[in-house]
């Protein structure tokens, strides 16, 4: 499996501040949608997410995004090395993804581009 790099989520209160902020540090233009009641902008390494406190306490479970060639072999090397798939497959607006539980309790969500 070829892990392509990782993504830091941050959960806001006030989703248009934080993207003009993480805008200018990072020097490009948000990536917005919109997932199960949850907006999220995608900003260079940073993924923003604003919404209804139950789904984002949901979401800082998950430590960080892992971007990987392809999901699907991703779940077959984690499988293998004895982390539980939690939810995933599935398809997102940027690729596929799945959350994944590490033997040592950690929580990641691995996406790949490929839709």
């Amino acid at each position: 499996m070829e892990i392509l790099g990782a993504t830091l989520r941050i959960c806001v209160d006030d989703l248009e501040t934080a993207v003009s902020f993480y805008e200018r540090l990072a020097g490009t233009t948000a990536l917005r949608f919109e997932r199960g009641g949850v907006q999220v902008a995608a900003v260079g390494c940073f993924l923003l997410m604003s919404g209804p406190e139950a789904a984002l306490d949901v979401l800082r479970k998950v430590a960080a995004t892992i971007a990987v060639k392809d999901v699907e072999e991703a779940r077959d090397v984690l499988s293998e090395l004895g982390a539980q798939i939690i939810a995933g497959p599935v398809d997102t607006p940027v690729g596929r993804n799945l959350i994944a539980l590490h033997p040592d309790g950690a929580v990641y969500e691995y996406v790949d581009r490929r839709v």
